[in-house]
């Protein structure tokens, strides 16, 4: 790894990222990369990986300079699903916070099974809960998320 972005554990291997569609398994003893995963989404690599978070043994990550949280198989690397954040974002616009800049916080508290987020600048934490989405988004996910072809 040249640059550390994000790092998350399961209490056995140290996962981490570097901007890039690589996940990262460390040994935590010697910080040595023991295995590496590029992480694909319908077969296009997922670039610019960012904040971690191990969640109900998957690796979460933010696509910086997006408002899209990947849920990651780290066995294979696989995006399993996605959790799209748009819709916070257009709220704090609205609620007159123009001066926000990436989300770039993800924190999960396991006792209670809540999801917390923020972003650079942005004024609060706040506790998201996920909904499945049931109608057209407002876009690709390929787009929003940014992903390579």
């Amino acid at each position: 790894m040249n640059d550390g972005w994000g790092l998350a554990t399961n209490g056995k291997v140290l996962f981490a990222s570097d901007g890039s569609s690589t996940l990262y398994h460390l040994d935590p003893q010697t910080l040595k990369v023991i295995r590496r995963l590029t992480v694909r989404y319908n077969d296009l690599e997922v670039p610019y990986l960012n904040e971690l978070e191990y969640v109900n043994d998957e690796v979460w990550a933010n696509v910086w300079q997006t408002d899209c949280i990947a849920r990651i198989a780290h066995k294979d690397g696989r995006v399993l699903s996605w959790i799209l954040l748009h819709e916070l974002r257009q709220g704090l616009l609205k609620s007159g916070y123009t001066g926000i800049d990436v989300l770039n916080g993800i924190a999960w508290d396991e006792e209670e099974n809540r999801l917390f987020v923020t972003g650079k600048l942005w004024p609060k934490l706040y506790q998201v809960n996920l909904r499945l989405v049931t109608g057209k988004l407002k876009g690709r996910i390929d787009d929003l998320c940014h992903i390579k072809a």
